[in-house]
């Protein structure tokens, strides 16, 4: 659980999102095989916050959300997703650029979520074992990708596809994500086409 593509794998400032979202947004569409949701709000810099009236993200919602993109993309010899504030992000976007559709179909997931981990091991996520949580999201994923083949074209993604990105947009777009888990460059210097490469090293981001 993690490498960007297969992985379940301080919040971004204002100055590194712009920075950087449009570089992130490309390559985790690339990664997810499609459109990032919510991308072309946050490409605009537009907000659809005030076409919608929705609760706001409980701190408890925010625990959850940090814990979930934890698991997806968990600390190993660099910090995790919980590290970068995954969960301050994924609020953000959800508020921000989802729209009522989207932000419903996100909503109603985190229930789900906290449903089907109380019914499969009788406590809360944030209750259960690294081992629990993985294997729980595991499943979900195995579900997203049985409703992405089968859902209609006007239909929200599945709440983990949406769940999945925004780890993945929030963790390679933060500080930890650009300076320690890719190779940082902040000045690239001249080009070089032919660079020595061995499997595990990671990309670079500059």
């Amino acid at each position: 659980m993690s490498t960007p593509s297969d992985s379940l794998s301080s919040p971004v400032g204002p100055s590194a999102l712009t920075m950087s979202r449009r570089e992130a947004v490309r390559r985790i569409a690339l990664l997810m095989g499609g459109a990032v949701i919510g991308s072309e709000m946050l490409l605009r810099g537009q907000s659809v916050a005030g076409n919608k009236v929705t609760p706001m993200f409980s701190d408890a919602d925010r625990a959850l959300l940090d814990e979930i993109g934890e698991t997806i993309l968990p600390a190993t010899d660099i910090p995790g997703a919980k590290a970068a504030g995954i969960g301050a992000f994924m609020v953000m976007m959800v508020t921000d650029c989802f729209n009522a559709q989207e932000d419903a179909a996100f909503r109603d997931g985190l229930v789900k979520i906290a449903r089907a981990c109380r019914a499969k091991f009788g406590k809360t996520f944030l209750e259960s074992s690294p081992a629990q949580r993985t294997e729980l999201l595991t499943a979900l994923d195995a579900e997203r990708q049985a409703h992405a083949k089968s859902k209609a074209a006007d239909a929200p993604p599945h709440y983990f596809q949406m769940l999945k990105e925004l780890t993945i947009l929030g963790y390679y777009s933060s500080e930890i994500g650009c300076t320690q888990a890719l190779r940082y460059v902040e000045v690239p210097g001249a080009f070089h086409g032919d660079v020595p490469y061995k499997k595990g090293d990671r990309a670079w981001f500059g």
